[in-house]
């Protein structure tokens, strides 16, 4: 294997948004059994630390490839389109009236209920907005659009983030 091999050639799997997850977790044990330093112990100081750049490698892949946003993420710089969140933040309109929405929603709750409806309402979403980027991704292959449904999606995550914040703190 080669350090500088892309996340899906570690894997070796096709680079898609659609992965197979439970291949992928047993994939990721297969090469952690292959390339763990305990394996190396006995073996000379450059082959101790080519195992652990071997695992530290093959686990960030894997955080990579396992998290849908993170994948897709992946996927558009592999196809030179990145997301570039701390400088791209446009939106559509009809997008940021529903932020907006929810922002407000979520200062005027008032109870549990209220939240865990909210939180179901974004759950929804978010689900509806990752089936949208697998479509984006491995049927129509519109890496710029991806990168927008990403950016969208982050912004939907942080909000469902602040939404289980507030559950949180109600609970205690």
């Amino acid at each position: 294997m080669n350090l500088q091999s892309n996340d899906f050639e570690i894997f070796g799997i096709e680079p898609r948004f659609e992965v197979d997850r439970l291949a992928l977790d047993a994939r990721w044990k297969d090469l952690q059994r292959e390339a763990h330093p305990d394996r190396f112990a006995t073996a000379d100081a450059q082959a101790q630390r080519q195992a652990m750049q071997w695992s530290v490698r093959i686990n960030e892949a894997y955080q990579r490839l396992k998290d849908p946003l993170k994948r897709a993420a992946y996927l558009c710089e592999l196809h030179g389109a990145p997301i570039q969140a701390e400088n791209n933040t446009a939106m559509p309109a009809a997008f940021l009236m529903q932020q907006m929405q929810w922002r407000e929603d979520l200062d005027e709750a008032s109870g549990l209920a209220d939240l865990e409806r909210m939180a179901d309402d974004v759950a929804a979403a978010r689900r509806g907005m990752l089936q949208g980027l697998q479509t984006t991704a491995d049927e129509l292959r519109d890496w710029p659009g991806l990168a927008r449904q990403v950016r969208a999606l982050m912004f939907v995550e942080r909000f469902a983030r602040d939404v289980e914040s507030r559950i949180e703190l109600l609970g205690q």
